[in-house]
């Protein structure tokens, strides 16, 4: 599959890293439908990318809003041959804070966004995907998780984030080996320390120290590489089940 074939679906795709994706897809001459919970934000960054984006609002935790929202994609763009989750959340917490254990209501809050929303995103996209007609090699689609350094060196402070992160890139095989009878492939990606807003809530002084744990680049990485990685994968056939650290080579101290 080429870029310029891509009709995309990015979650999340209003900030970050989602929007960076949404950018390069455009930029290769395909097109992009972004999905995310915040309706203004989505607007304007559909507008900023012209005719060849659109915007829908969704819930990913939400099983029909996820079901609706990829059918308006389908019916604007004629079909999805590329599903792009990005859209999550870092809660942070520990285990045993200083208010008192970690409250469920919190731990499956961050389950519900950052798993079950890919859950929930995967098979409404794959349903779809299953119908396209097969390129040479007998694709139909690529989805791409988001999982994170976190799922292999979590730090204190991230149980949540982590487990879900861990889980993110845990189905990622199981589902590729799944829908390989309909030609789609699904790969995840794990960032390292990306200058995206949310690590806007840091210090410059945590983000200089943060750099420099980075054995090379010594700086954040951008948003720009994370989406040319997914262009990459979506022109790759052979890449499949994978999930791919992108972290400057970065393994997160405890703290």
């Amino acid at each position: 599959m080429k870029m310029n074939e891509a009709r995309a679906v990015v979650t999340g795709g209003a900030s970050g890293l989602g929007l960076a994706v949404a950018r390069e897809v455009i930029a290769r001459g395909g097109r992009v439908v972004l999905l995310d919970v915040q309706a203004h934000a989505g607007e304007a960054a559909a507008r900023e990318l012209g005719a060849a984006a659109g915007f829908v609002p969704c819930d990913v935790t939400s099983e029909d809003s996820v079901n609706a929202a990829m059918d308006a994609a389908r019916e604007r763009m004629g079909t999805i041959n590329l599903l792009v989750n990005c859209a999550g959340i870092i809660g942070s917490g520990r285990l045993l804070g200083r208010s008192g254990p970690m409250a469920s209501e919190f731990f499956t809050k961050v389950v519900r966004v950052n798993l079950i929303g890919t859950f929930n995103c995967d098979k409404a996209a794959a349903a779809i995907m299953q119908h396209n007609e097969p390129s040479e090699d007998g694709e139909r689609g690529l989805i791409v998780h988001t999982s994170s350094v976190a799922a292999f060196e979590g730090q204190i402070g991230q149980v949540a984030y982590a487990a879900t992160k861990a889980a993110v890139m845990g189905m990622t095989l199981p589902i590729a080996r799944e829908l390989a009878a309909f030609g789609i492939r699904c790969v995840a990606i794990a960032p390292g320390v990306f200058d995206t807003p949310m690590a806007g809530e840091i210090t410059p002084e945590m983000r200089e120290a943060l750099a420099q744990q980075i054995p090379f680049p010594r700086r954040l990485g951008q948003p720009g590489e994370f989406a040319r990685l997914v262009a990459s994968a979506f022109e790759i056939a052979v890449l499949n089940g994978e999930t791919i650290r992108l972290d400057g080579a970065i393994r997160m101290q405890p703290k």
